[in-house]
This record gives structure tokens, sequence and C-alpha cells, in this order.
């Protein structure tokens, strides 16, 4: 673990160990952490921000900081990568990509750190002033997922640190190496100790002790929304702030004016980047029906190209399922589409391997709306195609979930892109693109794919308190009694 800026062995003395999806070989061993273990991490987190620097340090120091945090994830990129695919199974291409995009993150928030402010009031009357001061919050908990270990840390810690906050860290007991280095790379890089901490463990007693922990002064998580749930039910017991990045089944809209190839390539990509397992998914494929037959065909032809296998080979595009357990999940849905009476057009199955979990790029047509493959996260390789006539038909299909994290809409018509955009109710919309991402811009969801956004300037919203002060100038005039 990661407490006080040194490397930490749980009180209990008990370890646990990361297995390669891909290998079925263990990748490292890690102390376990309990709820003991959780308190001396929020119990230096806490002092950092009430006694240290940290907080109330120069924006241009902090900014400095975490600039050199993305300068070091830059000199490491390799070997983040290779740690990441071998507990994820992840091709390793994407496992660099995603270093290269926390480098971004990290440095995005460095101009944050120098940009804190709040506002002032000289209107409110003669001798009157009021001041509004943006403070940082205090003690933030973060808990992130398996499926993109670096990158969602990347979404929240250097923003919190920009703000002035300090923080304790669960990442997923499946994925925790890169967290714990990043950990040691914001203490090479001269952020003070105590301000980044990461305990390792399950969700009971780890993540639940830090949701309710009274030390704790906002959560941060990144998860499925049944967690995410009892996550803000268990911050809500001393009532602090919660931010949730949950689940989404996300439609890709393709018009019939659309251009083809981009859609066909972006729809391939959308739902088989990270074996699936991305809550971005474009995991329902909705096709004007004059022209469904010719671009579902398409799909299929270029998903059946798609190279799956070792994801330490850079060739590969799909890598492993991440355990047992998320495969019998991915399976059970698409014994679901078969037994619903959805065409099969491809994969289905598990591929035959001597190591691993792969699961072979699946494609299902003639899906109706209240199919479960239609309405429910998968967290697989599993493509869902349905059809409309109208675009009033589009989006009462793209809303007829209870998730509204993403949209992706081709068209070339401004009118049809636009109407989309303002009536699908989704956090993030693409015209013409899909799962493009970049620091500035603000991510999450409405429903049930989440509370709050992360990225760009209002991601300082989530990690600040904004406090009033009032001033009065001269005698304070006629008295009451």
């Amino acid at each position: 673990m990661w407490i006080n800026g040194e490397e930490s062995d749980s009180i209990g003395g008990e370890r646990m160990w990361t297995v390669s999806p891909a290998h079925d070989k263990q990748v490292a061993s890690y102390p376990l952490a309990d709820a003991a273990d959780v308190d001396r991490a929020v119990r230096a987190a806490r002092e950092a921000f009430d006694q240290g620097p940290w907080p109330s340090m120069m924006g241009r120091r902090r900014s400095r900081a975490l600039e050199q945090v993305a300068d070091l994830i830059q000199k490491n990129i390799d070997s983040l990568a290779r740690l990441e695919t071998l507990e994820s199974g992840k091709p390793i291409s994407q496992a660099v990509e995603e270093m290269k995009a926390a480098v971004d993150l990290w440095r995005y928030a460095a101009t944050l750190a120098r940009h804190v402010h709040g506002d002032s009031y000289n209107s409110l009357g003669e001798n009157k002033l009021g001041f509004v001061l943006r403070e940082p919050v205090g003690v933030v908990a973060m808990i992130t997922p398996w499926n993109f270990p670096l990158l969602i840390v990347s979404q929240k810690l250097p923003f919190a640190l920009a703000a002035g906050c300090t923080a304790v860290i669960k990442p997923s007991e499946l994925t925790p190496g890169t967290t714990l280095r990043l950990a040691e790379l914001t203490t090479e890089a001269g952020i003070p100790p105590g301000v980044v901490n990461v305990v390792n463990g399950y969700g009971s007693p780890v993540g639940s002790h830090l949701a309710s922990h009274s030390e704790i002064n906002f959560m941060s998580f990144t998860g499925s929304t049944a967690v995410g749930r009892s996550v803000a039910a268990a911050a809500g017991q001393n009532l602090k702030g919660v931010s949730l990045e949950l689940g989404g089944k996300n439609p890709n809209i393709v018009f019939a004016d659309a251009d083809m190839d981009a859609a066909v390539d972006a729809a391939v990509f959308g739902v088989y980047f990270n074996m699936g397992e991305c809550c971005n998914s474009g995991s329902r494929l909705l096709v004007e029906s004059g022209v469904a037959d010719e671009f579902t065909r398409r799909i299929v032809e270029k998903a059946r190209t798609i190279p799956v296998g070792d994801p330490l080979d850079p060739a590969t595009k799909v890598g492993a399922i991440i355990n047992e357990e998320q495969l019998s999940r991915i399976k059970g849905y698409i014994r679901s589409g078969m037994q619903c009476e959805a065409r099969l057009l491809l994969g289905g199955g598990v591929m035959p391997t001597e190591h691993g979990r792969f699961v072979e790029p699946t494609i299902f047509d003639r899906v109706t709306a209240e199919m479960p493959i239609a309405r429910e996260e998968i967290f697989g390789p599993v493509l869902s195609v349905l059809t409309f006539d109208t675009r009033a038909e589009a989006i009462a299909l793209a809303n007829d979930t209870c998730y509204g994290l993403s949209a992706g809409v081709w068209t070339r018509d401004v009118e049809t892109a636009f109407e989309i955009s303002q009536r699908v109710r989704a956090g993030t919309i693409w015209i013409n693109c899909f799962m493009d991402g970049y620091p500035e811009l603000p991510f999450g969801g409405y429903h049930d794919s989440g509370l709050g956004r992360e990225l760009g300037r209002f991601s300082l919203d989530e990690f600040t308190e904004l406090k009033t002060i009032q001033l009065h100038l001269g005698s304070r005039g006629t008295p009451w009694v």
C-alpha cells in the first residue's frame, strides 16, 4: 500500500495476488487492507490537509508538481502499460494509449491549479462588499474500477490535487498495480507525504468503510450502478458529497445519409474497444431501416477481421476478459439473446485457448427494445442491432433505458444531428465520431449513469466548497434597538 508517502504493509499482514486474465499466471502480490488500514490512510490524508502545506500552497507550485507527475508518467509509459496489460487483459497497444491520455489529464489539471478562484461583489450597497471564496473540500476518497485503472484515477486525482485536496484511493483488487505506481510517482514529483494514499482490498470492508468514514469529506466513485447506489447510501450517513460515474447502455445512431465507411469503423471500435469492458461502449447500434441490412452486413465483415488474442501482442485488438465472474455474465447475456430469438450473426462463443478467457466478437440483429441485451449493460464484446424509421423513433429508442451516459449520431444533416443531440438524454453526444475524449470537456451521465461531472474546468466544483464573506465598512448605521 502507499500511506503517508511510503510503502506500507497491512496491519494484519494478509496479502492478495493479481492474476493475468490472458495467461492465468500470478502477476503481483499486494498487502490486503482492512478497516484499520483505511483508518491509517485517512488519518494521514486528514493530517496532510489540516496541518500540511498542500491546501494553502501557491497555485503555481501545485501546478508544477502536477506537471512533474505528468513527466514521470510519460517517462514510465512502457512499464506502466505492461503492468496494466498483465493485470487487466487489455491489449498492450491500448494500454500505451491509456497512459498517454493520463499524461494529458495531469497536464490539463496542472493548468487548473492556477485558476481556482472565487468572486467579488461591490454592488450590495454603500459600505458593503461581498466575497465568495472557493476552498478545497478536504479529504477525498476515490474508488476506481478494473477496466481503465490508471486513466480513471487520473480523471479524479489530479483535479482534486489541483483544488488543494488530499486523497485516499482504493483501486480495484484486480488491478491495483498502476495506481500504486502512480502514488510513488506523486511522491517522486514532490507532492508532500499524506496527500496521496492508496489502500488495497475488497469492497467490504475497505470500500464500504471509506464511503461511510466520518473524516472523509467527499466520495468519488466509478463502477457499476448497483455498487454506486450503496456507496451513495453509505456516504449519506454523514452527508458527504458524492460523485458517481456509473454504467451505460449507449446508443450509436446511424442515419441513411451517414458516411457509411466512417460509421462502420466507429461502430466496430465502439463496441469491441477494451473487450467491451467500457462504460461508454456503443453496445446498442440503432440503424435506419433502409440501410440496416447493408450496414449490418458490413459490420459483421469488419468484426470478423478483428485480431483477438494475447494482449502482449501489439497486433491484438481484443484481449482477455477480466475474470470468470465477468465471463459468466457475458455468456449469460448471449444465452439471453438467443432465448429472446434475436438473430446471432457472429460469434457467441468463448475461444478455445489453453490459457485465459477470450470471447468472440458477437453480433445480434433483430433485437427489440424490451430484450435484456438491448437494455442492460453487458460489459463485454456483444453488439445489439435495432432499427428505426424516423427521427422520433430513433430518439425514443435511444432514451429507452435507465442509463444516460453517452450516445453517437451519424448523419450529414445538421438539423438531424442537433435534434438528436438536444433530445437524447445523455451526458455526452458524439456527432460523426465515437468515444473521443478531451480533458477540457466534462464527462458524466444522466439517470442511472451517475451524479456529477469529471474533467474540464467544471470538475473543480466537485472538489471545492464555496464560502461567502460579507464586509461592512464604516458605522453600522441605525441601531436595531
